[in-house]
């Protein structure tokens, strides 16, 4: 699999997940009788997915950005060092702009 491919694939699974989270971030109702101990659950569980969806987005924003560069000649090349960035990173990371060394 091309790494175009890749970046695309996971820009539809990322797509997904935005849409799973917005679901489980809608607002909980106060009218809703689900007792005291479950409402705070509910809460906080709101709270965990509303930052998995903001990491989300973020994740596809660089996703985009990658699928715009990927013909571009310093893709695959770091933003800080100017190395090249290994093969599997960018395909297990396709959104990341630095090496290992450099993403510390």
């Amino acid at each position: 699999m091309n790494i175009t491919a890749l970046i695309e694939k996971e820009i539809a699974k990322t797509k997904e997940l935005i849409i799973e989270y917005k679901e489980f971030t809608k607002p909980i109702a106060p009218e809703n009788a689900i007792g005291r101990i479950s409402r705070m659950d509910a809460i906080n569980n709101k709270t965990i997915n509303e930052a998995a969806l903001r990491k989300s987005e973020t994740k596809l924003k660089n996703l985009e950005i990658a699928l715009k560069n990927v013909d571009d000649p310093s893709f695959g090349k770091c933003a800080k060092c100017g190395g090249e960035i290994p093969l599997q990173r960018i395909m297990l990371v396709p959104q990341s702009r630095f090496c290992v060394n450099c993403a510390r």
